[in-house]
């Protein structure tokens, strides 16, 4: 169990961990530890901006502190977004210029775009937390980044469109078991956030389960199954929707604080 959760934090995050070298069959049993993983990643870059903002106006706050997270993460989902996004934008449906389009390191103009849109969301997001107090704001970035990490286990369950790679490796390996510890591992993660104050928990689940299950949808029928780019897009994906249900608490709160 140990070597699945080393695995998961080398594997999502640039934190080096001692220990044994992480190897392919430590990967599908880390996809339970994701939604911990991810929560810990985000409740670090929304501690970043709470605390710069005692310092920094909160835009410039939360600027730096998305570039913290990139730094922490290597920018290892934005990557795969970028890959995604220029391979279904030029790829005009065809599948196999789709994918060949991902392989291409470089980058488009439709990776730049939503590059940009993604990393303006999440700036714009943490400015809006940085004004609630900050066990809300933390808990509630937190939990984003979990419910985005979580795509991963029932995504894999999708046929495999690389003949090779981790994904396809991953997937191999995976078990109905992994993606229920998973499950129960970002309900959890719900309850605590929901019992510290985020009131909007239970919307946020249900926006990136929603979000998740529009884009498994859409792989499966005009693809016919996922890659690890794809994986990685459905993360942000479900994240950004989860960080959409929470601002909505935020401006609720900055309404009725209007309203005293």
């Amino acid at each position: 169990m140990l070597n699945t959760l080393i695995a998961a934090v080398r594997f999502l995050t640039r934190i080096p961990v001692p220990g044994r070298a992480t190897t392919v069959e430590d990967l599908p049993g880390s996809l339970a530890w994701f939604p911990i993983v991810g929560a810990l990643a985000n409740a670090a870059v929304a501690g970043i901006a709470v605390g710069l903002a005692l310092w920094w106006p909160p835009p410039v706050a939360a600027v730096l502190a998305v570039a913290g997270g990139l730094i922490l993460t290597g920018g290892f989902h934005e990557d795969a977004c970028a890959d995604s996004a220029d391979g279904l934008g030029g790829g005009n449906g065809d599948r196999e210029r789709i994918l060949m389009i991902m392989k291409d390191s470089r980058i488009g103009a439709y990776a730049g775009m939503t590059l940009w849109v993604v990393l303006a969301l999440r700036a714009a997001v943490l400015t809006a937390l940085i004004a609630l107090p900050p066990v809300i704001a933390i808990a509630g970035f937190a939990l984003a980044g979990a419910w985005g990490r979580w795509t991963a286990a029932p995504l894999l369950r999708l046929p495999s469109l690389a003949s090779n790679g981790l994904a396809k490796d991953i997937a191999a390996g995976g078990s109905l078991a992994t993606l229920l510890i998973a499950t129960s591992m970002v309900t959890l993660l719900s309850g605590a956030a929901w019992w510290l104050g985020v009131t909007r928990a239970p919307h946020m689940a249900g926006a990136a389960l929603a979000a998740t299950a529009v884009w498994a949808l859409y792989l499966k029928r005009s693809l016919g199954g996922q890659c690890g780019d794809l994986l990685g897009a459905g993360n942000l994906f479900a994240e950004a929707a989860a960080l959409l249900a929470l601002t909505a608490l935020t401006a609720g709160l900055c309404q009725a604080g209007q309203a005293d």
